[in-house]
């Protein structure tokens, strides 16, 4: 049985009320704020029976309102990097603002993680609703968006859906970071990642794909077995991972699957992860640089993190060879991503 209950915790200037929504289950407890759909803490047990925070965030409203990195925030219209901010849609060009070097960045200067999502509960958790105007960022189309998170013993679900009035690219992901030995913890080089991936998406030097669906054997690419996060990091090329790996291949049937599983064997905690997507992008919190101050006055600083952000592959919408990421009028955009908190 979970409880779910709400409190108002700021007032955000110039956006409105901000609500922070708690689902409590026997073992796992979450906070949800109404400002990007956020994740604001996941509490689960050790091995020691101890309950810790594990998901990255600020100690007040003002922190969320500032950050640049999307802590805990669900990201669109699309997730990840659009190459030079630019796609054509049936014949039309359409120009985003520049985030992130040359490239379009989570949806772009204002993205879903900035804006006030409208909170309704539902069974064992809350679903919040936006709506995205035509020409929001420079997407086109009105698009109502929702995500519904649920909380089921160890279990949080995250249901994605949306429906465009025009047709436009979207892809929706949730961006918490995680450190299973507790959000304040230095770095996660003792921790162990598997990823259930037989390619991943090699990437330029602004990180968009090259187009190249490389296989992993051989190469500090391949997470099919646990790895210990450290010393693999001192083989991948450039600041650490941020790179998408192929959980499917374009044209698959919609399924879910298991996608990944990180664990701390020192604490006893361990991540598993499934979705309907077909790419997980693994991120080692390579430009987290000490500059942040989060919960309880950590320091959040590199490598002292991880994501696991289930979504399309990036910059689909210009890679015919990728998976299909536009949305078209009277079709329904639907993926659902479990988190699930063990201890082994």
């Amino acid at each position: 049985m979970t409880q779910v209950s709400r409190q108002q915790w700021g007032e955000a200037s110039g956006t409105g009320r901000v609500d922070l929504w708690v689902l409590q289950s026997s073992s796992v407890r979450v906070e949800v704020l109404t400002l990007g759909a956020i994740i604001r803490s996941v509490c689960c047990r050790g091995r020691d029976g101890q309950m810790e925070d594990v998901v990255l965030g600020y100690d007040d409203l003002e922190g969320y309102v500032s950050d640049k990195r999307y802590l805990g925030a669900v990201v669109g219209r699309v997730a990840n990097r659009i190459a030079l901010g630019r796609f054509v849609v049936e014949g039309t060009e359409y120009r985003l603002d520049v985030n992130n070097g040359p490239n379009a960045l989570h949806g772009g200067l204002r993205g879903f993680n900035k804006a006030i999502w409208l909170a309704t509960a539902v069974e064992g958790g809350v679903q919040l609703s936006l709506t995205s105007p035509d020409g929001d960022q420079g997407y086109p189309g009105e698009v109502q968006v929702s995500v519904s998170y649920t909380l089921q013993g160890e279990t949080l679900t995250a249901e994605y859906q949306a429906r465009s009035t025009k047709t436009t690219p979207i892809n929706l992901t949730n961006h918490s970071y995680f450190n299973l030995a507790g959000q304040g913890a230095a770095d996660i080089y003792d921790h162990h990642v598997s990823i259930s991936a037989a390619s991943y998406l090699p990437v330029d030097d602004t990180s968009i794909p090259t187009g190249e669906i490389r296989r992993v054997d051989g190469t500090p690419f391949d997470l099919t077995k646990p790895a210990l996060i450290g010393p693999r990091l001192k083989e991948v090329p450039g600041p650490g991972f941020d790179h998408n790996f192929c959980l499917s291949s374009p044209g698959e049937s919609w399924s879910e699957k298991h996608a990944a599983r990180v664990c701390h064997p020192a604490s006893g905690r361990a991540l598993e992860v499934s979705t309907s997507q077909p790419g997980v992008q693994f991120y080692t919190a390579n430009f987290l640089d000490g500059s942040i101050t989060g919960k309880g006055g950590a320091r959040y600083g590199k490598h002292s993190s991880f994501c696991l952000e289930t979504q399309n592959w990036p910059d689909a919408v210009n890679q015919a060879s990728f998976p299909n990421c536009l949305l078209r009028p009277g079709e329904d955009y639907q993926h659902v991503t479990r988190f699930t908190f063990i201890t082994i």
